[in-house]
């Protein structure tokens, strides 16, 4: 029987030309450049130029159209969505993506998060894309049905793991090295996992009419996210992402600060990694209640890793005296375009905690032409209350969803961005 990641002769010899493509462009000069740009950023050196990059998943309509795509395997399409991605980025955007130059894969893990079936319901834009779902909840009223829930299972497939590595090995090896990476497995989005148990009304009323049972349910959810990381510690199975890899969106963890130890494989720490962790579903809960109700179980988990990004779309301006400040560990925070963007630079001024600034989407995504004006002031903005105040700042280009057809909007957008961080900061070329 074929292995589900076997490939047809004319669809090896056509991805090999894309790894060899990739090859190609990893070892571009400026790539290192950035490669610096990133660590001195993350590592909080003064006067580090901000670096500025795009996430192109959610608009692929327009990136990675399926006219592009040769392969028919699903396993062929998805190499090839790779190395397309990775090309195309320099070959269209030019902006501050890292070219990979390795052939990335994971170990092949499976978790049984709650130990029930929860339906999730997708919708599709006008253009027939996925642009929403919805979860089927199985828990309508906390005081009835808590007891469903189970603790989370888990386990490592190293066989398929390591058959997959040799078959990419042989495949591209001699063109692209082939490195195992990992995240740090368990899922620190607390309130995000919640939302798969009850809906955002049943979070809320519960909060008032049976807070202890909230508790329990939140204190599940973090030890299993606890009891998972620690797993995949002790399996061995954790490596480092302290280079070319991203722990929230595209936000790249580049930094000489991660381990602080000699590690060797097998034996990586989840205090040597970096971790995500947010919480949007809780932007209709004032500072106290969250405080009291979400982030001490937050903060434990925030204490077992060597660095912490918090934040999505959420404003954390509101959050920040009472409970973000004290989540150990942290140091990037994501500043959205509902945050107090001169307020989160006067609270991170000189604390080496990253300002990861997400500019408005709905400058690229909802009109077909670029607002050259806009766009730049948005970028300005930025760079105006950040200046000065001794705060390491990358700017990630987040939830832009359509391009309308025109995907040199987005090349035009990292050029205007380049000239407004031209006039801070030296341009790495």
């Amino acid at each position: 029987m074929n292995q589900p990641f076997d490939l047809s002769l004319k669809e090896r010899a056509y991805l090999r030309g894309l790894a060899q493509r990739q090859t190609e462009i990893a070892a571009l000069p400026i790539m290192q450049k950035r490669r610096r740009m990133w660590t001195d950023m993350n590592d909080g050196r003064p006067g580090t130029r901000p670096p500025f990059v795009l996430e192109s998943w959610t608009f692929d309509r327009d990136f990675l159209p399926a006219s592009l795509f040769q392969c028919t395997s699903d396993y062929g399409r998805r190499l090839e969505s790779h190395f397309l991605r990775n090309i195309r980025h320099q070959e269209i955007f030019h902006d501050d993506h890292v070219c990979p130059d390795t052939l990335d894969m994971e170990w092949h893990v499976e978790c049984n998060e709650f130990g029930i079936e929860i339906p999730i319901r997708y919708e599709k834009d006008s253009e027939g894309v996925v642009t929403g779902y919805h979860f089927d909840c199985p828990i309508q009223d906390l005081n009835n049905g808590f007891d469903r829930v189970k603790p989370s299972t888990f386990s490592v497939d190293r066989e398929g793991t390591l058959a997959e590595k040799q078959f990419l090995d042989e495949a591209f090896g001699d063109l692209l090295p082939v490195a195992l990476r990992s995240s740090t497995y368990g899922n620190n989005y607390l309130t995000q996992r919640l939302m798969r148990l009850m809906s955002m009304e049943t979070f809320f009323l519960a909060m008032y009419d049976c807070p202890d049972t909230l508790h329990s349910v939140l204190a599940l959810l973090r030890d299993n996210a606890l009891r998972m990381a620690q797993w995949a510690e002790r399996e061995g199975i954790l490596e480092l992402n302290n280079g070319n890899q991203c722990t929230c969106g595209t936000c790249f963890n580049f930094t000489t600060q991660l381990p602080l130890r000699s590690v060797v494989a097998g034996q990586v720490k989840l205090s040597d990694m970096w971790s995500g962790m947010d919480s949007q579903e809780t932007v209709g809960v004032s500072p106290e209640l969250f405080h009291e109700f979400c982030f001490p179980y937050y903060r434990d988990l925030a204490a077992m890793f060597g660095r912490v990004y918090w934040g999505c779309c959420e404003p954390v301006d509101s959050l920040w005296e009472r409970s973000l400040s004290r989540l150990p560990n942290l140091k990037a925070i994501s500043i959205s375009r509902w945050a107090n963007q001169s307020f989160m630079a006067e609270a991170l001024a000189g604390r080496n905690i990253v300002y990861s600034r997400k500019p408005n989407p709905n400058l690229l995504g909802l009109d077909v032409t670029l607002n050259e004006a806009a766009w730049a002031a948005e970028i300005r903005e930025t760079l105006g209350v950040t200046s000065g105040k001794n705060i390491p700042v990358e700017f990630v280009v987040r939830d832009v969803y359509s391009m309308h057809g025109n995907i040199q909007k987005a090349t035009r957008a990292v050029q205007i961005a380049r000239q407004e961080i031209d006039k801070y900061f030296p341009p790495l070329s």
